[in-house]
């Protein structure tokens, strides 16, 4: 008996500012699915060289009275990169918010426009801690 990750899927209320957000994060759509019938669309993202890991963005047409308002229900997505504080620069320029900046040079989260939290971790070792990242405060949850 074998066992394959397929995805992780999130709703999404604003289908546009959810694919912007992870399009930042670097993935790339790389499978959509839409059905007339049942008024919504399914969109596969995935970092470049990994499509076998997707995230599937789930929006409904017809809005979801069902959306959770604590995104964070079912844990968080988590991304390994090539430089933190890079990636956070680039985050951070782009208007998102770092709920929990990279302080000491492995991790930090940010916010999806759904509440959706996300994890990123330096890819290796941590990067020797540096300003501004050590001297900020969290915001929010994450």
């Amino acid at each position: 008996m074998g066992l394959k990750y397929l995805h992780t899927m999130v709703r999404v209320k604003d289908l546009e500012a959810s694919m912007a957000f992870y399009k930042l994060l670097g993935l790339e759509e790389t499978r959509r699915m839409d059905s007339e019938a049942g008024r919504f669309s399914l969109i596969f993202m995935a970092p470049p060289d990994q499509p076998e890991c997707p995230i599937e963005l789930t929006y409904n047409w017809d809005g979801d009275a069902e959306l959770p308002t604590d995104g964070r229900h079912f844990g968080h997505l988590a991304y390994a990169v090539d430089n933190i504080y890079e990636m956070c620069t680039h985050l951070m320029d782009k208007g998102v918010t770092l709920n929990r900046p990279p302080r000491d040079g492995r991790m930090a989260f940010v916010r999806s426009p759904d509440n959706i939290s996300i994890e990123l971790l330096q890819d290796g070792e941590p990067l020797e801690v540096a300003e501004p990242w050590a001297s900020m405060e969290s915001i929010g949850h994450w």
